[in-house]
């Protein structure tokens, strides 16, 4: 093995081989900036598979960064409970025109308005080009050069801190991306036994799998220590096989747990999984794989189908208001019955497992940016529905996550869209894609992933926040968010003091109330487009009026009709009728 140092002037050094096939050389005259590449076995020179920054892409030269340069402002700061958050899924290409770090910062105010605490930034790991969702990324260690690279992100974060946010990144361990990925060049990272829907699968448990294992079980401490992030999000881990006596989660973990016992603050790990299998946020020492949370899926499927009713042809299992009842009561609405989709019975029951150990959403990256033409709910349902959507997602007994935009109904889509340099890959990529979304002909042709307008055409338009029209929906998602502040009903995240009726097909009842069951909250939600009768539980002498979808305030549109006209105070066991698309919230006054 060679290390070809290409700047600030070129030349080679021979590195001795050392223990478990690693090589090593110690350089007197290093320097920050110095860029460098390898040589393996004298087979073409490589980036460093562990490269901090890669400034001119993914078959650049790697770079030396030194991390101490950057003066961290935050030393106060401790992160926030996890069960606190409102998360925001953020892909930093497109939330700006200038789609990079910095641009982010000064949009951070707008989103505290509202009461958005806690950032979820997709992969930024450096990826082929300049645009991209971030999942095809290759140095896993490296922060995308176009975003501002190491020194953007330090400040993004440094920023967020002083504003109170916490942030989490997602990162993606199930696989690497096909572009810059020289990894097989250096080692047995992958293996044949097993693979993922994008790659050849990591090899966590093969031959020689200990030093794959160091290199991504280090990863988090990484991120922790030179990013002051507060958080991952781990993609696909269903796709991460492992049948090690000592699982690649567990030692994570304890890693983890170390360090920040020394640092002295949480780090919080959030899964996406499709396994339906409350394991995943179960203790490693219980036979779980110790996540703190995990995305709930079947909340969105459940919510979704039931505001647009085309959702079904997407998800042929879900459309019944008992499994939106079930996604707030349970949080898997699969928990072992038969599924159509997967041909088989699926999933284990969640009813055991709290509400601050899930996070729910009815939109993100995946839901909107896999569909043909990239909508957002925006532009599948109407302004009633919004709020509907806004409301059963905030008063829900989990960590709520926003898809960037939907706090004001962004209409602009969010499309697929990669800029690769390896045409045969761009075919590919494009064929792909137009086959998987085959069956979804009657909604349009698929808009080319490589083409520069599929990335212009999903960024936000900041503008409308100020429009009579979208204001409207920030300040009702403000309002939900502040109800979900002040309300100890709302912080209660036992599902043991939480129930949820079907009202028929068309409307659903949620109760929550407090720890000390000192404070009951009522949500009527009605989904259809018809009046619906209900009446009020015996539980408490009288019910006040919180919030009112249909008030003058809440209405795009005058609608006259009596039932928008709810009353303030409701007794006991009297009736209320619920106006269509509506949502009421009361609270009892023990």
């Amino acid at each position: 093995m060679v290390l070809h140092i290409v700047h600030p002037e070129k030349r080679e050094v021979k590195m001795e081989r050392a223990e478990w096939g690693y090589f090593t050389v110690e350089l007197t005259d290093a320097v920050p900036g110095m860029r460098y590449l390898y040589i393996p076995d004298g087979e073409g020179s490589f980036p460093d598979p562990a490269s901090h920054h890669q400034p001119e892409g993914v078959h650049g030269p790697s770079e030396v960064i030194d991390h101490c340069t950057h003066t961290w402002r935050d030393t106060k700061w401790r992160n926030l409970p996890l069960q606190d958050l409102v998360l925001y899924e953020l892909h930093v290409g497109t939330f700006t025109p200038e789609g990079t770090f910095e641009s982010v910062i000064p949009k951070l105010s707008e989103l505290t308005e509202i009461g958005i605490n806690a950032l979820e930034i997709m992969p930024v790991a450096q990826f082929p080009g300049n645009r991209n969702w971030g999942y095809d990324g290759v140095f896993p260690y490296a922060v995308q050069n176009s975003y501002g690279g190491p020194s953007g992100l330090k400040k993004l974060v440094d920023a967020c801190h002083a504003k109170g946010i916490a942030v989490y990144l997602d990162v993606v361990y199930n696989h690497l991306g096909p572009e810059g990925n020289y990894f097989g060049k250096f080692g047995p990272y992958f293996t044949d036994t097993c693979s993922t829907p994008w790659g050849d699968a990591i090899n966590f448990d093969g031959p020689h799998a200990d030093g794959v294992r160091e290199y991504y079980s280090n990863n988090p401490l990484y991120w922790l220590e030179h990013y002051h992030l507060d958080g991952l999000r781990l993609d696909a881990i269903h796709t991460i096989h492992d049948s090690s006596a000592v699982s690649f989660w567990e030692l994570m973990q304890n890693k983890i747990q170390s360090f920040t016992e020394q640092a002295g603050k949480p780090f919080y790990l959030i899964a996406e999984s499709d396994l339906n299998d409350p394991k995943v946020v179960k203790r490693p020492e219980a036979g779980g794989f110790g996540f703190s949370a995990q995305w709930l899926d079947d909340f969105h499927h459940s919510l979704y189908v039931l505001l647009d009713k085309k959702g079904k042809s997407r998800y042929e299992d879900f459309g019944k208001m008992e499994q939106l009842a079930k996604a707030y009561t349970d949080g898997f609405v699969h928990s072992g019955e038969y599924v159509s989709f997967r041909k088989k019975k699926f999933g284990r029951s969640s009813a055991s497992v709290p509400g601050n150990h899930f996070v729910n959403f009815v939109q993100n990256h995946d839901q909107v940016g896999n569909r043909v033409r990239g909508e957002r709910l925006s532009v599948l349902v109407g302004h009633e529905g919004l709020k509907l959507a806004a409301a059963a997602t905030l008063l829900a007994p989990y960590i709520p996550m926003l898809f960037m935009g939907e706090e004001y109904g962004e209409d602009a889509p969010f499309l697929y869209f990669v800029s690769h340099s390896d045409e045969k890959l761009i075919k590919a990529v494009q064929e792909g894609r137009k086959k998987e979304f085959a069956h979804y002909k009657t909604e349009g042709t698929f808009p080319d992933p490589q083409a520069e307008e599929s990335f212009e055409k999903s960024k936000l338009q900041w503008q409308k926040r100020k429009q009579p029209k979208y204001q409207q929906l920030l300040k009702w998602h403000q309002k939900l968010i502040q109800l979900r502040r002040s309300l100890p009903a709302l912080h209660n995240f036992n599902k043991v003091d939480l129930q949820a009726q079907p009202l028929g097909q068309e409307g659903l009842v949620l109760i929550r109330q407090s720890h000390d069951r000192l404070q009951q909250l009522l949500c009527l939600f009605n989904f259809s487009e018809k009046e619906l009768g209900f009446s009020m539980p015996e539980t408490a002498v009288d019910w006040k009026l919180a919030l009112n979808s249909k008030a003058d305030e809440w209405l795009q549109q005058p609608e006259k009709s009596p039932a928008n006209d709810a009353p303030k105070q409701v007794e006991a066991g009297k009736p209320v009728t619920l106006p269509p698309l509506s949502v009421l919230l009361y609270i009892n006054s023990i």
